[in-house]
């Protein structure tokens, strides 16, 4: 079941939470929300469900517009953060629930709700606990259970707010694998809810990034990483290294190194300059690529490759985090040498191109 969103706008009051949203999701695939609090994410995951309307703007489901549908008939699944189980109810009639609700003409009998509720307990790996009450369950278990109950009314979307939030960061983990392999193997559409990178990019087909009701971009996970398209998802995706810089003529100068551009920038002043740990070019020896020395202030192996922290020596005064494959991890204390090569530089948020960029359009 595929969704449309065209042209969203919501506003509470004078506060506008949703400014002129589009965004197309395909049938079956496994779609992330990201931001930071505040940024319309859970607003617009709610406009799906039918739990909020829109200022503005249509909602289409597979073609058929379901901007005035009551949330109950748009035949979507909703998993919150906190569960909302039942507490006086078993683990299976929580299940259950949604399809004894069922209006008459709809609800299945007895025995075929039974079956279908075990089926489910099967898929979430919970047929063991069935006659459990919530307070006897583990926060992994109850999020199963939630999930099972959102699936058991076979909905054509599967929306998640913010599903593993409250969990400890080793469930998590364990769930979100968990969830991957049942949406491989279900193929339902589903939209989730998360502020938590690591999380968006282990689970879904697609992020969208998105900050103050505005959407920075929607991508595939790796190409966010290597592709960012603003500079706020440049920031807000993993580590990044700013160096505050200047540019003069046709070069830029970062504290007392400076290095030609490839031509005379529009802009002239201060810029930011931005490279993420595995961007700086970082060698033992001084040469081309590498000028800038700098000392080892922190080494944390991290198996194939060791994080460093490390001190531009005489150039410039803020620590820089860098990676280093060599086999030999360096010690705290030695001298290496480091290039800026590979940065992206901003004046605002505007993208000021480099001679790297240059020589990549021009063998485009």
């Amino acid at each position: 079941m595929s969704i449309e969103i065209a042209n969203i706008k919501k506003s509470f009051g004078r506060t506008q939470v949703l400014n002129d949203i589009s965004l197309d999701i395909p049938s079956g695939q496994m779609v992330a929300l990201l931001g930071p609090s505040g940024s319309g994410k859970t607003t617009l995951l709610r406009i799906i469900a039918g739990l909020e309307h829109q200022t503005s703007g249509h909602i289409r489901f597979h073609g058929t517009d379901v901007s005035r549908l009551h949330a109950r008939d748009r035949k979507v699944g909703f998993v919150f953060q906190h569960y909302a189980l039942f507490r006086h109810m078993t683990v299976f009639d929580n299940i259950a629930f949604g399809l004894t609700v069922l209006p008459r003409r709809e609800r299945p009998d007895a025995a075929t709700i039974k079956a279908k509720v075990t089926k489910l307990l099967e898929m979430v790996q919970l047929s063991h606990l069935a006659e459990r009450f919530p307070a006897q369950l583990s926060g992994g278990q109850k999020q199963r259970v939630a999930l099972a109950r959102a699936l058991a009314v076979e909905p054509q979307i599967l929306l998640l707010d913010e599903p593993f939030g409250a969990l400890d960061a080793q469930v998590r983990k364990e769930l979100r694998r968990w969830l991957r392999q049942l949406h491989e193997e279900l193929k339902f559409t589903s939209v989730f809810v998360t502020h938590d990178q690591e999380e968006a990019m282990e689970v879904a087909d697609r992020v969208v990034v998105m900050s103050q009701g505005n959407i920075e971009q929607v991508d595939e996970p790796e190409q966010l990483w290597r592709e960012p398209a603003t500079r706020f998802v440049l920031e807000f995706m993993g580590e990044v290294n700013r160096l505050q810089g200047t540019i003069r003529g046709g070069q830029f100068h970062v504290g007392a190194h400076r290095w030609p551009l490839g031509y005379t920038s529009a802009h002239q002043g201060p810029v930011d300059l931005f490279l993420r740990p595995w961007e700086v070019d970082v060698s033992r020896r001084t040469s081309l690529d590498s000028p800038l020395p700098v000392q080892v202030l922190e080494a944390s192996p991290k198996g194939h490759y060791t994080q460093l922290v490390v001190q531009p020596l005489g150039w410039y005064t803020d620590p820089l985090t860098v990676v280093m494959r060599d086999e030999e991890p360096p010690y705290r204390g030695e001298r290496l040498f480091v290039g800026l090569q590979h940065a992206r530089i901003y004046h605002g948020n505007e993208r000021i191109e480099t001679r790297e960029d240059i020589a990549l359009a021009e063998s485009a």
